[in-house]
């Protein structure tokens, strides 16, 4: 069983359970201030890890016209000031190698989004850099193939690696997720992290946007979690309806204390007797 130190955080299988959350993209200084903020202070009063995310740059956007984010310049200023001002570790996605090393100068992790997970020229910079590589497995992957997304990472010398399941592709504008999926993982030996929101994701299911169906993201967390896994990854806007992206599928900010209170008692719970397959 593999712990990855991420700034003071220790992070793994068996270690208190790890919330990544924020918006889906960053908007502004202030409100991802106030998302880290908010969220920060609901995950120490509950016991529970937290890591900041937010994307400078959502590039796989259903449609031309979506709106993309602040870009890489201005996204680590951000980022940066999220550090600083909340003191908190941070995460953003990776989409090339380019933005590798930049990203990793500011950044704690480096995440690479699920259709690019075997692009072998991306998880080597991402490697290389030296952040924490987290990894979200393609939909259209089974959960052994991640077995090979992990000796690439390896490869640069770099065993600071989280693996996330974010559902399957199941016939047109849909995903499910087997649980399954979670402690095969987990036999890489690395922290395993279930992302609640994009599993409830409907792909392209609006035509020019993808839909959602929020009200399932805290059953796929829950469920996740009583399994005994490293952390929990959660999209969270304190107006879902009207974020620049992923809002159907986005938990509103005002129940995220709640649901972490709830996460935290399952995952005592399934690490006080772990399962062993």
């Amino acid at each position: 069983m593999k712990h990855i130190e991420i700034a003071n955080l220790n992070v793994g299988n068996d270690r208190p359970l790890l919330v990544i959350a924020g918006p889906c993209q960053l908007e502004s200084a202030d409100h991802a201030q106030m998302i880290a903020g908010t969220m920060k202070e609901a995950c120490d009063a509950a016991g529970a890890q937290f890591v900041f995310k937010a994307s400078y740059d959502k590039a796989n956007r259903t449609s031309a016209s979506g709106i993309r984010g602040l870009g890489i310049d201005e996204g680590l200023k951000v980022l940066q000031g999220v550090k600083t001002a909340i003191g908190v570790p941070v995460l953003t996605d990776v989409h090339t190698e380019a933005q590798c090393a930049p990203s990793a100068e500011v950044c704690d992790i480096l995440q690479i989004p699920a259709f690019l997970c075997r692009q072998t020229d991306l998880l080597l910079a991402a490697g290389k850099s030296g952040a924490v590589v987290n990894v979200k497995k393609g939909q259209f992957l089974a959960p052994w193939d991640m077995d090979n997304v992990v000796s690439k990472v390896e490869s640069t010398g770099n065993e600071k690696i989280m693996l996330t399941e974010r559902g399957t592709s199941f016939g047109y504008n849909t995903l499910v997720t087997d649980m399954r999926g979670l402690p095969r993982m987990a036999k890489t030996g690395y922290p395993v992290i279930m992302d609640a929101t994009h599993s409830v994701q409907q792909p392209g299911g609006q035509g020019g946007s993808s839909g959602g169906q929020r009200e399932f993201a805290p059953v796929m967390a829950r469920a996740a979690v009583s399994l005994g896994i490293a952390g929990v990854f959660i999209e969270t806007h304190q107006d879902p309806d009207n974020a620049p992206s992923d809002g159907p599928n986005m938990i509103h900010l005002h129940h995220m204390p709640a649901l972490i209170d709830t996460l935290m008692a399952f995952d005592k719970l399934a690490k006080s007797n772990p399962i062993h397959i």
